[in-house]
């Protein structure tokens, strides 16, 4: 956009000498769109989750005109019910709304049910809910491929590109929380304070270096890290703030079940539970590309 067009509306009650109220709704967060040259600071007002009712109504408004709105009511309760704990981005919910509703409605259409039978359409549906599992937010998969799978009964981790994980659209936090992992799975913990500690000054190399970790942490793969390291490091990358609220808490579960990251147990009921990051170093630069965030220079084995 033009660099005068944000600034202007900001100062637009001031340029027009009228008492008028300008409001910005917007997914991204504001640090995004705020100009270089400076603008009046907006009143940012965070709104919450939908919750499972807000997005039951929400997406319920969808249903296709050849079928009742108390069938498709049906088949979003159901969806919900298996994606509403991992996932709660309303447009990935429709995505997925949209790529099985016609395996739900399949025995419909060949006879073989009524609108009514909803044990009948959830035994068919459900085994498709599951693998539809292993796509959320991996939006590489197209509605043909996920046609592919239903009709092949391929699994889909098989499907060239996801198992690598190659083009992932994550939530914006939920970038920093993986880059974070990445970075406490593969730096040594006594680290953190030479790359995430402001005024730390001058640590040399050297004066940490054990004889036994002069193999690259990268060829002796990831390790487990606390949760408390991880909201530590993510705190220090992201240019916000970030509250610890059950949102971040919400996304960090994502990953788990995307298997970008492993919940490892606990130590004790002191240490909490730990994780391990299981992506690859060229998949988490692709993602840190897309926040504006150079990985490399907080990785140790790079110095």
């Amino acid at each position: 956009m033009e660099a005068n067009l944000l600034p202007g509306f900001l100062r637009l009650q001031e340029l027009t000498d009228r008492n008028v109220t300008v409001i910005f709704l917007s997914e991204i967060v504001w640090e995004k769109f705020r100009p270089n040259n400076g603008c009046f600071e907006p009143f940012v007002l965070y709104f919450p989750d939908y919750s499972i009712g807000n997005l039951q109504k929400i997406l319920s408004h969808d249903h296709p005109p050849e079928y009742s709105a108390d069938f498709y009511a049906a088949y979003i309760n159901i969806l919900l019910g298996v994606f509403y704990t991992v996932c709660r981005d309303l447009k990935e919910l429709r995505h997925l709304a949209v790529l099985n509703f016609p395996k739900y409605c399949e025995p419909v259409v060949k006879g073989e049910a009524s609108e009514r039978d909803t044990r009948k359409l959830w035994r068919n549906i459900e085994p498709h809910l599951k693998k539809a599992m292993q796509t959320v937010y991996l939006r590489e998969i197209s509605s043909s491929q996920w046609e592919k799978i239903q009709k092949e009964d391929t699994d889909p981790g098989q499907l060239k590109g996801l198992s690598a994980y190659t083009h992932v659209e994550l939530p914006y936090y939920s970038k920093f929380i993986l880059i974070a992992a990445y970075l406490a799975s593969y730096n040594p913990a006594r680290t953190d304070k030479r790359f995430f500690l402001k005024h730390h000054g001058k640590i040399k190399k050297t004066n940490f270096l054990k004889k036994h970790e002069k193999t690259s942490n990268h060829l002796l793969g990831p390790k487990p890290f606390p949760l408390d390291r991880l909201l530590a490091i993510l705190y220090s990358i992201v240019d916000s703030r970030v509250a610890p609220t059950a949102n971040i808490f919400s996304q960090i579960s994502s990953l788990v079940t995307l298997q970008l990251l492993t919940l490892v147990g606990h130590d004790d009921q002191l240490d909490g539970p730990k994780y391990k990051c299981t992506v690859s170093l060229d998949f988490i630069r692709s993602i840190a590309r897309t926040v504006n965030f150079d990985i490399i220079k907080y990785l140790y084995d790079f110095l």
